[in-house]
């Protein structure tokens, strides 16, 4: 393969050195649809083409872009990103998946992925719970970069009106995520109104009315735009997953923040 820095005999590719800065900072290129791909040796970049090819993996004789070359747990020929019909598409040939932003996994055989114009981390499962990151970023249209907004105001994230009985409710609820468990899981609701009937008793609680509560919570928060709230959208079996999705939209929005489970306390 060519060195740093220079174009590859096949295919016009350009190396990019191990020095080269993270692609999150964005990228350019005279040519929009180009590939950049990106690991910590270093990288690689390819304007468009149908059928043009960027393989990765640990084998860095074999493959484009050197993925961690130094755990035998990432396969010697991790996956391939292809140009086809005017987009890149990812696809996996490792034994591990291949996972993307917001825990989509790609396994082994699956229909290929594509990649948006713009940034996308990939990361390569390893040994003893390392994970390897490839970077890719496509460029989009003469322009499209993004420019710098520093002095712009900082929008603030979207807040859900609770009321006092909801938001007391949900901490309980989702009281092992506030407190960072790992793989937290929603209380059930016999066991949340067990709890609530605890720290407030005499007020009524009751696993029927915990669920009373936490569903019109979800219904609106599905009907302003929020995803995976409702079983249509899930399928089953559901089990805790709705619960989960809520609990997880509120934490994002910081709707609720692990301070409120002082809440608690107060009640």
């Amino acid at each position: 393969m060519a060195g740093p820095g220079t174009p590859d005999a096949v295919g016009g590719r350009l190396r990019l050195p191990a020095t080269h800065g993270s692609l999150a900072r964005g990228a350019c290129a005279p040519l929009p649809g180009t590939l950049f791909a990106l690991a910590l040796t270093g990288g690689m970049t390819l304007g468009p083409g149908a059928g043009r090819q960027v393989l990765f993996g640990r084998n860095r004789p074999e493959v484009h872009v050197c993925l961690g070359e130094d755990d035998p747990q990432v396969s010697r020929h991790q996956g391939t990103v292809t140009h086809r019909g005017g987009i890149w598409w990812v696809s996996n040939a490792g034994r591990l998946p291949l996972r993307f932003a917001g825990a989509r996994l790609l396994f082994r055989d699956e229909d290929p992925l594509p990649l948006e114009p713009g940034y996308t981390p990939l990361f390569a499962g390893g040994s003893r719970g390392r994970e390897h990151l490839l970077e890719v970023f496509v460029t989009g249209p003469e322009g499209a970069r993004p420019v710098p907004r520093h002095g712009d105001a900082t929008r603030p994230p979207r807040l859900w009106v609770l009321t006092e009985q909801e938001k007391l409710a949900l901490v309980v609820l989702g009281r092992r995520y506030l407190l960072h468990e790992p793989r937290p899981q929603p209380l059930t609701w016999r066991q949340a109104a067990v709890e609530l009937a605890e720290v407030q008793s005499g007020a009524g609680w009751t696993d029927r009315r915990v669920e009373h509560l936490v569903n019109g919570v979800r219904t609106r928060l599905s009907r302003d735009g929020v995803p995976w709230l409702t079983r249509e959208e899930l399928g089953e079996p559901v089990g805790n997953a709705l619960n989960d999705h809520l609990i997880r939209a509120l934490l994002a929005s910081t709707t609720l923040v692990p301070m409120d489970l002082a809440l608690i306390d107060a009640a």
